[in-house]
């Protein structure tokens, strides 16, 4: 009789090629850019973040998913008229959260990849809303309707997006 636990040794690492880490990133923070321009429902979806919650989440390792995070933030930063660091900050504790959280349970699942990526959305506009807020002094508003939404649709797509990606898994 088997019991459903699985030690930290079984849990799988994975690995991805070169092109496939660097690629798909800039893919996304391309698209992020300038597909919301043409399709106003597109904003609320965060596609850096779903990219930078798949790898943390399927290298489980914290230090990685901090950088791999921060890189990605830092990059769509740049990309924006917003203070550089804003998406770095959120999207570094994120993941590291991700690959926290990787470790100590099965994010292989398309309810738990769904439920990770609604919550860790939600997670994301909170520190989000704050540095902007508090730091950088931006007049945002919060809606509560619009980050329910947006955390909805976002984790939708990740079931999809995170099915694509897990072609290009190599065990560690």
């Amino acid at each position: 009789m088997s019991t459903g636990y699985t030690s930290r040794e079984q849990i799988e690492v994975y690995r991805f090629p070169w092109p496939v880490t660097i690629g798909v990133p800039l893919l996304v923070l391309f698209l992020q850019g300038f597909v919301p321009v043409r399709l106003q429902l597109v904003r609320a979806v965060d596609l850096p973040l779903l990219v930078t919650i798949y790898f943390a989440v399927s290298r489980r390792n914290p230090i990685s998913g901090m950088f791999t995070g921060c890189l990605i933030g830092l990059v769509q930063d740049a990309l924006t008229q917003h203070p550089i660091g804003v998406n770095g900050i959120a999207k570094t504790v994120i993941g590291y959260l991700a690959s926290s959280l990787g470790v100590k349970i099965d994010v292989d699942q398309p309810g738990s990849r769904f439920l990770l990526t609604y919550i860790f959305y939600v997670i994301h506009q909170c520190i989000y809303f704050g540095i902007m807020r508090g730091l950088a002094n931006a007049p945002l508003r919060w809606s509560w309707t619009h980050q329910i939404l947006g955390a909805f649709f976002t984790a939708l797509l990740a079931i999809l997006l995170f099915i694509l990606l897990d072609r290009f898994k190599q065990r560690a």
